[in-house]
């Protein structure tokens, strides 16, 4: 029987787990504080733990985060790290600063399965969904990382968003106990306001995450009529806009923050016209929410374009005079790739590369 990693345990799994030994549920946050807050995965350093405990855990358990591949580093403050996981794939992790606060952008699947039109991500197929000890193992990684960066001892994470690679509500029965524990007083400690989670629009997802945990959502929007949004989001198809629209209703009875994030990324005489503008204002005037414009980052092989500046603020005033909080993300970590799946993109091009020179005859 394979070890159990105890990174792949949220604190429901983690007392149950305990409880087979016949301990009591305290060592969930003793064990909790040591993996999450200290970072300890050394058993025999777990001093307050019996001795007997000890010896099961290293019989029975690992604790295992996952392995970093790429580290790098942006001019701007900005870094990424690629994560390999099991099976040969990889992910990415991305560290946004800002003055007051630190963001953390973690991923939930290898690859993404919706193929959105302009996502890197979805151009490069779908291979697994992440495990817990995956996606909280980005979290572990990260803050192990960045306090260790000499000069950055003022770096921290405040704010955790699920808009990384993969969808997360195709991956929920891992996605929840991973944001679990960065909800957890002794393990990361964020407040649901704190912990986004960005969907393309998985209509029972969102009403189930409504049930279980509601932290903040955002909805990757992107379109203002069925006709264009099909075309850029496919699940548009299954879960047309006046569904969507509902399930965001229904979420905003528990939304920590009580208003919704549309992403709305801006592609060039695509989806950022004056009339657009308009449509969009019509169709959101029912929902509590924020807009936020997302420059588009142009990868190889994409038929889009990044919307010009003049065309952006055009669109941003036009969203504002219509009584909207809109805002413009700033581009971050151009020179890392910094759009989601470009760094995979860029490594798995490389690899590939590479094993065609090696595998020419001399």
């Amino acid at each position: 029987m394979s070890p159990v990693n105890l990174m792949d345990l949220g604190p429901q799994a983690m007392t149950e787990f305990f409880a087979q030994w016949g301990e009591k549920p305290f060592r969930t946050q003793q064990m909790l504080q040591w993996i999450h807050q200290r970072g300890v995965i050394d058993v025999d350093l777990m001093t307050d733990l019996s001795k007997s405990l000890r010896t099961l855990l290293k019989e029975h358990t690992v604790t295992q985060p996952p392995k970093v591949l790429l580290d790098k580093p942006s001019k701007d403050g900005t870094h990424k790290w690629l994560i390999e996981v099991a099976g040969g794939g990889c992910v990415e992790t991305v560290y946004i600063p800002e003055p007051g606060r630190g963001t953390l952008c973690v991923s939930s699947q290898v690859g993404c399965m919706l193929t959105c039109t302009f996502c890197s991500t979805g151009t490069q197929g779908f291979q697994r969904n992440l495990s817990v000890s995956e996606i909280i193992g980005q979290v572990w990684t990260a803050v192990r990382r960045l306090s260790k960066r000499q000069g950055h001892h003022d770096r921290h994470i405040t704010n955790v968003v699920m808009m990384g690679m993969g969808e997360p509500l195709l991956n929920f029965d891992h996605v929840v106990p991973a944001m679990e524990l960065m909800l957890h007083d002794f393990s990361y400690g964020l407040s649901r306001r704190r912990v986004t989670l960005s969907t393309s629009g998985v209509v029972p997802g969102i009403l189930e995450l409504a049930k279980r945990l509601p932290v903040s959502l955002a909805l990757s929007l992107h379109a203002p009529t069925d006709a264009l949004r099909d075309e850029l989001v496919p699940i548009n198809k299954k879960y047309p806009l006046k569904i969507l629209l509902e399930a965001c209703q229904e979420y905003l009875k528990v939304d920590p923050h009580k208003s919704i994030t549309m992403e709305y990324v801006m592609l060039q005489e695509v989806n950022d016209t004056p009339e657009c503008a308009q449509q969009l204002a019509e169709l959101l005037k029912d929902i509590a929410c924020k807009i936020n414009l997302i420059p588009f980052n142009p990868f190889p092989k994409t038929r889009y374009q990044r919307s010009s500046n003049n065309r952006i603020h055009a669109f941003q005033r036009a969203l504002v005079e219509a009584g909207y909080t809109t805002t413009i993300r700033k581009t971050r970590g151009e020179d890392i790739d910094a759009a989601c799946g470009q760094l995979v993109g860029t490594v798995k091009d490389k690899t590939t590369r590479q094993a065609k020179f090696k595998a020419t005859p001399e």
